[in-house]
């Protein structure tokens, strides 16, 4: 920034405009200015504050939100001090016991983020969270961070679960075209597998979250065979966990996941997936040793550096077909942020997160998925990331949370993911769902 001379005056003026956008004035150099700074005015000036984060998410995704609100954080004097953990779930009750509880966590799941609240570890989210909340998300998506009529958090990422990724190149070069139901989808399995390809690759591990993939499967195959009733009441409890048509549903994704003849392409028999970490899971399609990966929309991200998404490109995606494709439904899920601290700052920070400023500003960096109403899906950064957006925001779309992410925690990332990992290992379905039924807590 240049100061004119003209005046003391101005001198005086510009150096104030310049501390309220967090600009240093101690000669260090920065690009910020009062109009960069205007659209973080709202968030009002907090100079010599810090907010610790701490997420699940490393890497490049942590680089990526760092980026995202550097802007924010010089333009208010907040320093925002982020923590990624790839053992996050496991970890956070240990910080919250021991006294060193973050000021604001991401949740990647609602039954996780429950428990705290219920515990009053976390705080309700402010007045002005609470009203960016009901401007920007659907009372369904609100609903997953409010805990007995209080809302604690609010949708940070979202993300579209029932996608098949695949190679444009390897379907138009055999003569196939995307699957519109089931029926369509295990011929065209059939017949990749006849040609001495197996149709499926894979890979379940997740450090202390390994399972998770596989519990994905079976939840997005029993909502496209039951119906969004049945799944609702499932994830509720309301019917028992080895309901029949849940055992149905589990065979269903067993005759793929567990069929060496359909699995693992690229990588070994079926059983292969369970070591196979799921950032590379699909890789193998590149290769064409693989022909199809179910896996979320947030694998845009995952693909080695080069790789070009689209209907013309290496690799794209079709949304996981059902008995009738009149129906859509759409499985999802997402991260909440919540605080376990109540100070200015931190609602500050709350605040632009809950933002569509925040959600269209991450999306350009590379991709990623908002259900944020004010979101444009014209900045999205991949053409599924826009396909997922457009799911998110049609009204005909039968949208459902990830089941194991809603129920409660011990389950949905305690036994319902062991169980699944069990089950890829040769354990029985009626065996592992009957395990995950007795290890409910009561009431």
């Amino acid at each position: 920034m240049r100061f004119g001379a003209r005046s003391a005056l101005a001198v005086i003026t510009l150096a104030a405009l310049a501390t309220a956008c967090g600009v240093p004035q101690d000669g260090a150099s920065s690009s910020r200015t009062a109009a960069d700074c205007g659209q973080y005015a709202r968030y009002g000036k907090h100079p010599g504050t810090q907010v610790t984060v701490y997420a699940e998410n490393r890497d490049r995704e942590a680089d990526l939100f760092e980026e995202t609100w550097a802007d924010f954080a010089d333009c208010t004097g907040i320093d925002v001090q982020y923590e990624g953990d790839g053992e996050f779930e496991a970890r956070i009750q240990l910080r919250v016991d021991g006294g060193s509880a973050p000021d604001v966590a991401f949740f990647p799941q609602p039954g996780l983020l429950e428990r705290f609240a219920r515990s009053g570890s976390l705080k309700p989210a402010s007045a002005g969270v609470v009203a960016l909340a009901r401007q920007g998300w659907s009372s369904d998506w609100n609903g997953y961070a409010t805990v007995d009529g209080t809302l604690y958090g609010t949708p940070l990422v979202a993300n579209v679960k029932s996608f098949v990724w695949y190679s444009p190149k390897f379907f138009r070069d055999r003569g196939l075209t995307v699957p519109r139901t089931w029926s369509e989808l295990m011929a065209v399995t059939e017949k990749i597998a006849a040609s001495g390809v197996k149709p499926w690759c894979a890979g379940i591990e997740s450090a202390e979250a390994t399972g998770w993939p596989v519990t994905d499967w079976i939840e997005d195959v029993l909502l496209r065979r039951q119906g969004t009733d049945v799944y609702d009441r499932w994830v509720a409890h309301e019917i028992p966990f080895d309901d029949p048509r849940v055992i149905e549903a589990m065979d269903t994704v067993g005759s793929i996941l567990k069929n060496d003849r359909y699995a693992n392409g690229g990588f070994g028999p079926a059983r292969s997936m369970a070591s196979i970490p799921f950032q590379e899971a699909g890789t193998p399609i590149l290769s064409g040793d693989c022909a199809m990966h179910r896996q979320a929309s947030f694998y845009a991200d995952m693909w080695p550096e080069g790789t070009e998404i689209g209907q013309d490109k290496d690799v794209y995606a079709f949304l996981l077909p059902g008995a009738d494709p009149a129906r859509r439904p759409v499985l999802g899920g997402g991260v909440f942020t919540a605080a376990f601290a109540d100070r200015p700052e931190v609602r500050a920070f709350q605040e632009y997160l809950a933002s569509a400023d925040f959600a269209n500003a991450r999306m350009k960096k590379g991709p990623f998925v908002s259900a944020n109403r004010g979101v444009d899906p014209a900045n999205a950064a991949t053409p599924v990331d826009r396909l997922s957006i457009r799911l998110l925001q049609d009204p005909r779309t039968q949208f459902r949370f990830d089941g194991s992410d809603l129920m409660p925690a011990s389950v949905g990332a305690g036994t319902f993911w062991k169980g699944a990992v069990d089950w890829i290992g040769g354990a029985s379905t009626r065996q592992v769902a009957g395990s995950v039924e007795r290890s409910w807590p009561s009431r």
